[in-house]
């Protein structure tokens, strides 16, 4: 059973900088694509990134250039580097795993993490 563990959300001032991280156990890690997503109270959860065993990416446009996602396929662990952070990036940012798909599956499936929050405030 596919476990995943989120750690490094927090409050951020606006253009500040912070990073998540995913520690996932139970599975085979390199056939997993691994994403972030996030959400805010009363809106559907949202895409932000999700990187391939083999190093591609895709981003949510509203992120690019700003969020960096990373994967280290021998220590089971996903990041998300975020930078140059806004009040809108404000929700809580759940990691996720999707076996044998590419990184432009955006879908709500696959195994979830507990989530962590970001806040964005001055």
């Amino acid at each position: 059973q596919v476990q995943l563990v989120e750690s490094g959300g927090g409050l951020v001032q606006p253009g500040g900088s912070l990073r998540l991280s995913c520690a996932a156990s139970g599975v085979t890690f390199t056939m997993y694509v691994m994403g972030w997503y996030r959400q805010v109270p009363g809106k559907e959860r949202e895409f932000v990134a999700a990187i391939h065993s083999g190093g591609s990416t895709n981003y949510v446009d509203s992120v690019k250039d700003r969020f960096t996602i990373s994967r280290d396929n021998e220590k089971n662990t996903v990041d998300l580097q975020m930078k140059s952070l806004k009040p809108e990036d404000t929700a809580v940012y759940y990691c996720n795993a999707k076996p044998g798909v590419s990184v432009f599956s955006k879908g709500l499936w696959g195994s979830w993490g507990q989530g962590t929050q970001v806040t964005v405030s001055s």
